[in-house]
């Protein structure tokens, strides 16, 4: 599929009045989240080529921070792509990484705050010691205490909603991800299954207990060299 055909299936539904999360996800077909500890050893071009779209779409990208340090993560770069089509659809010029941590246990000289162009978000709750909350502020972040103890991921979304954030694409973890699945904020899972076989003791992607299933539709399947892409949407959103 070119860009276009992509971009037409992925985008988000028009004229949203709350926060619309999409989840995105690689796996190994016997379920690992990752090798060697990254997601990066079970990727492919066509997933890396998704994930960029999901960015490209986004109003925010929102990631748990053990996965943000993990992965290395850094700010949204600008690519000549990424411009035109957000210029195009209307949106900002590059999205902000919101990050959560419930002690606001991100280093201020981490990457994800000294090189990006967007300021970041840290989504924290009352329990992080109001030093790091200074220096995280001081540091150029801007700081959302989403709960008291732990993060609210309704309060955390709403936040996110009232900024003109609505367009969520979540990259994990799998802790957030259970979190959102728990409070049945997932409208869409993005999830691209490689065909690697990891074995070990690699998590799922979405750890956490959950009442009850939560029922999706697939909307699309597409493949590529061995790897599927599918797409789940929540049952009516």
């Amino acid at each position: 599929m070119d860009d276009t055909e992509l971009e037409r299936l992925y985008d988000y539904p028009a004229e949203l009045d709350r926060a619309w999360t999409q989840v995105n996800f690689v796996s190994s077909a016997d379920g690992a989240v990752a090798v060697a500890g990254l997601s990066a050893g079970l990727s492919s071009p066509g997933d890396k080529r998704i994930f960029s779209l999901g960015r490209d779409l986004a109003d925010v990208i929102l990631v748990g921070w053990g996965t943000a340090s993990a992965e290395g993560y850094r700010g949204v770069k600008r690519t000549e792509l990424r411009a035109e089509r957000r210029a195009r659809l209307g949106l900002r010029p590059l999205p902000p990484i919101a990050v959560v941590s419930g002690r606001a246990s991100i280093p201020p000289d981490s990457p994800l705050i000294t090189d990006t162009t967007v300021p970041p978000i840290v989504i924290t709750s009352g329990a992080a010691p109001a030093p790091r909350l200074a220096d995280l502020r001081a540091a150029g972040a801007e700081v959302i205490v989403a709960g008291e103890s732990t993060v609210d991921p309704r309060v955390a979304l709403a936040e996110l909603s009232a900024r003109g954030l609505r367009r969520v694409d979540c990259e994990g973890g799998p802790t957030l991800f259970g979190t959102l699945i728990a409070a049945d904020l997932v409208d869409q899972l993005c999830l691209t299954v490689s065909p690697v076989l990891a074995g070990g003791v690699v998590g799922r992607i979405a750890a956490g207990a959950v009442a009850e299933p939560v029922g999706m539709e697939l909307a699309s399947v597409l493949a590529e060299g061995g790897f599927v892409m599918l797409r789940y949407r929540r049952a009516g959103r």
